[in-house]
C-alpha cells in the first residue's frame, strides 16, 4: 500500500529552509540567497521514495510583518504549518532560541502535530554549541526526532527523511510520479529572476521587488519569456538598471542561464523595469502580483 503525508519546513529567516528542500529533491524548486524573505510563498516539493510520497512544503521565515507584504508571508506560514502532517523546524545551531521558534513551539505543545527538530548549519559549528543547542531545545519541547544536518552540504538528509517516514499515512499519492513541484511555470520564471536580482542587487532594494510573466511561450526548441519588475522608487529602478543597463544585464544573464538549466531549452528573455510606490502596503497590488490566499 502507497503511502504519503504533508510535511512542512518552518522557521525563522535565513536559517536554510529553502536550502533544506532542494538538497532532499536533489533538484532545485525553492529560491535562495543570503537576504531574509527571500521566500515569500509556500512552495510545494514532492519527492518519492518507493511506496512513499513525501510533501514537503517550504514557507517564509517567521518574523514579524512591516507591511502588508509581511502579513501574507506570515498567514502563509502560520496556515501551512497548521494544515501539515507534520512539521521539521530548522533551526540554526549558532543562534540562540527566538520568538519564532518558541511561537512554532507553542503551536506544536498545543496541537500534538508530530515534529521534527533538523539543528541546521553544524558544519559552522563545534560539538559542543551543538549539544547546547540540543538541550536547550529539549527544555522546550519533546520532539518526536532531533536531527543535526547541514542542508547545505546535504549532511544527514537521509537520516532526516527516514524520521519523515514515521509520519506518513497509507493513502493514494496526490500527485503523479513525475512530478516535482507544482508551481506553474511562469511562477518558477518569475522566482528565479528575482533570485538573481536578490544576488546582485545591495540589502535595500530587493524587499521592494516584484516580478510578474507578462508573456510566457513554450515553443519546440525555445521558451520566449517577457518579465516585468516592479519596485518602489524611482532610484531604485535605476540601480535595478544600472549604468548603461550593466546590472539589469547581469541579473539577466545569470537567470536566462538557470532558466536554460531548468527548462533544458534555450530562453529568450525580456526584462522591463517599472515603478509601483510603496506596493507593499496596496492590498490590491499585493495580490496582483501573485500574493494572495488560496
Amino acid at each position: 500500500m502507497r503511502k504519503t503525508g504533508f510535511i512542512a519546513i518552518v522557521g525563522r529567516p535565513n536559517v536554510g529552509k529553502s536550502t533544506l528542500l532542494n538538497a532532499i529533491l536533489g533538484e532545485k524548486v525553492s529560491i535562495i540567497s543570503n537576504k531574509p524573505q527571500t521566500t515569500r510563498n509556500r512552495v510545494t516539493g514532492i519527492h518519492n521514495v518507493g511506496d512513499c510520497q513525501y510533501v514537503f512544503l517550504d514557507t517564509p521565515g517567521m518574523l514579524k510583518p512591516r507591511n502588508l507584504l509581511g502579513d501574507y508571508m506570515a498567514r502563509t506560514a502560520d496556515q501551512t504549518m497548521r494544515e501539515a502532517d507534520a512539521v521539521i523546524l530548522v533551526a540554526d545551531v549558532n543562534k540562540p532560541i527566538s520568538v519564532a521558534e518558541e511561537n512554532v513551539i507553542a503551536y506544536l505543545k498545543e496541537s500534538g502535530t508530530g515534529s521534527i527538530l533538523a539543528i541546521n548549519k553544524i558544519d559552522l559549528s563545534t560539538r559542543e554549541r551543538l549539544a547546547g543547542t540540543i538541550a536547550a531545545y529539549a527544555e522546550l519541547h519533546d520532539f518526536d526526532a532531533v536531527v543535526p544536518i547541514s542542508a547545505k552540504k546535504s549532511k544527514n538528509i537521509d537520516i532526516l527523511l527516514e524520521e519523515c517516514k514515521n509520519f506518513l499515512t497509507e493513502s493514494e499519492w496526490y500527485f503523479p510520479e513525475d512530478m516535482l513541484t507544482d508551481q506553474p511555470e511562469r511562477q518558477i520564471a518569475a522566482e528565479i529572476i528575482r533570485e538573481k536580482l536578490l544576488r546582485t542587487l545591495n540589502q535595500e532594494v530587493p524587499h521592494g521587488i516584484a516580478v510578474v510573466i507578462e508573456e510566457f511561450s513554450d515553443e519546440e526548441k525555445l521558451i520566449s519569456v517577457r518579465a516585468e519588475i516592479f519596485c518602489e522608487r524611482q532610484s531604485h529602478k535605476k540601480i535595478i538598471i544600472g549604468k548603461g543597463g550593466a546590472a539589469l544585464k547581469l541579473a539577466g544573464t545569470y537567470a536566462r542561464e538557470e532558466l536554460e538549466r531548468f527548462f533544458d531549452k534555450k530562453v529568450y528573455l525580456d526584462l522591463w523595469v517599472k515603478v509601483k510606490e510603496n506596493w507593499r502596503e496596496n492590498a490590491g497590488m499585493v495580490r496582483n502580483f501573485g500574493y494572495r490566499d488560496e
